[in-house]
């Protein structure tokens, strides 16, 4: 835990720097563009994002998976270098994967553009570029090997230089190129330079050795590894759904401006959505590397998760009005309830964060998708009827209920998860004499049988 507490903090420190830089350039964006242009810009941001989202194979927990080897004597964590190499290999195999894929990907969406987006002629070729820029930079895998290796607060310092360049960008776009172009090179810029940070940092430790290129060899020793690729990819594709996704269809339904509108209100009434990406980040190799107290770490967090949001939430009712006045135009004060809304399902959302990693650890990120899908699913089918019924705040209550019902079905599958071992370790020991089982029972310990908890 205390490792996990000092991981953490690396996490939101770099997470601090990244709020403290996203309002400078909210602020230079808003201001600069408009509500209507800024809309899209938040559009063509969005499309990028989810292109790369759909495109992209969560590789960081491939290397995590297959890369560690359990803990030494100390209780320790151990990487084993040539399984790490491994990992690494069929990792950089299925990024390069996802760039061929999502170029294609990227082709057909904005060719279709006119049929479904509010965007000007003009803007569909900076459309594709940003996507293509964003496929080239996917840093899923340099990030794993540095969770794989503790190393967070070297991670922090590189993913540092994102924020830095998309702020320092805006500036520059402010003053040389105040328009919808100045502000998507600005983000293109800060996509491929934290990329190539997290890469210098990665093969800092350890070069990278490319000729373990392959997309066999873990296959071949791990039968549930294809498995396990796809469901960890349509987990991140519904989390890119939850939030970029949505914010393509309330431009779709709603027009550019509301689009602009919901989109400041989620970068600052979601920001817990981000802490809980932090946290579960953080948690997934503790998971992994100590699966007996895999069930305990993640209650742990789940109960600190429900204080940090109710503070969250609070605060988002309290200052929420001042700081849309204060950050953006006076445009977008109309988005104030969209972005409380939007901060108690951020709330929900790290609350559920532990849970659904703890899924995860414990093999079951097939399930963990499936528990996520219906209720994101769901909630795309009806955001046409909620912007219809009340706008922004329809659309903020629709994403609030998808992570509502996601949540509360982590909950109830992590239950069944442990009422099964549970009943399968009595059974076994209902049906055993010898003198093995009987040490394997305890010896009136009151300890909890190991079956009681998730294992990978």
């Amino acid at each position: 835990m205390k490792r996990l507490f000092a991981n953490i903090g690396w996490l939101l420190g770099g997470r601090g720097f990244n709020a403290a830089m996203s309002l400078v350039y909210i602020y230079l964006a808003t201001n600069a563009l408009g509500i209507e242009s800024f809309g899209h810009f938040a559009i063509i941001v969005a499309l990028g994002q989810t292109v790369t989202g759909l495109a992209n194979f969560q590789t960081w927990q491939f290397i995590v998976r297959w890369g560690a080897n359990g803990r030494n004597g100390d209780g320790e964590p151990v990487m084993d270098p040539a399984k790490a190499v491994e990992a690494t290999g069929f990792a950089i195999a299925l990024d390069l994967l996802s760039v061929v894929m999502g170029t294609v990907v990227a082709a057909i969406l904005v060719y279709t553009a006119p049929l479904w987006l509010p965007l000007p002629e003009d803007l569909l070729w900076v459309a594709f570029g940003y996507c293509v820029v964003s496929l080239a930079a996917i840093r899923t895998t340099p990030t794993g090997l540095l969770r794989l290796r503790f190393r967070y607060a070297s991670a922090t310092a590189a993913e540092a230089v994102q924020p830095a360049i998309r702020a320092g960008g805006a500036v520059l776009a402010w003053f040389l190129m105040p328009d919808v172009l100045g502000f998507i090179l600005a983000w293109a810029a800060a996509e491929v330079a934290v990329a190539v940070a997290l890469w210098i940092v990665a093969a800092r430790d350890e070069p990278i050795d490319l000729s373990a290129l392959s997309l066999t060899r873990i296959p071949a020793r791990h039968p549930d590894a294809w498995r396990f690729v796809w469901s960890t990819n349509m987990s991140g594709t519904l989390n890119i759904a939850g939030k970029q996704v949505i914010i393509l269809l309330v431009g779709t339904f709603g027009g550019a401006a509301l689009a602009g509108g919901f989109r400041v209100a989620a970068q600052l009434g979601q920001a817990l959505v981000t802490l809980a990406q932090t946290i579960s980040k953080a948690i997934l190799p503790e998971l992994v590397h100590d699966e007996e107290n895999a069930l305990e770490i993640a209650r742990r967090m789940a109960n600190i998760a429900v204080i940090a949001g109710v503070i969250a939430v609070v605060t988002a009712l309290l200052g929420g009005r001042w700081a849309l006045a204060t950050i953006a135009e006076e445009d977008f004060s109309a988005f104030y309830w969209a972005m409380v809304i939007l901060s108690i399902a951020g709330a929900v959302e790290l609350v559920g964060a532990s849970l659904e990693s703890l899924l995860v650890s414990a093999g079951r990120a097939g399930t963990a998708f499936l528990v996520r899908a219906v209720p994101t699913v769901l909630s795309l089918v009806l955001l046409d009827v909620a912007i219809d019924w009340n706008g922004a705040k329809g659309a903020a209550f629709a994403v609030l209920g998808a992570s509502s019902l996601a949540v509360i079905g982590f909950y109830v599958a992590i239950l069944n998860l442990r009422e099964i071992r549970i009943l399968v370790g009595e059974t076994a020991d209902e049906g055993s004499d010898g003198p093995g089982d009987a040490a394997a029972r305890g010896s009136g310990s009151g300890a909890e049988p190991d079956d009681a908890r998730p294992r990978p």
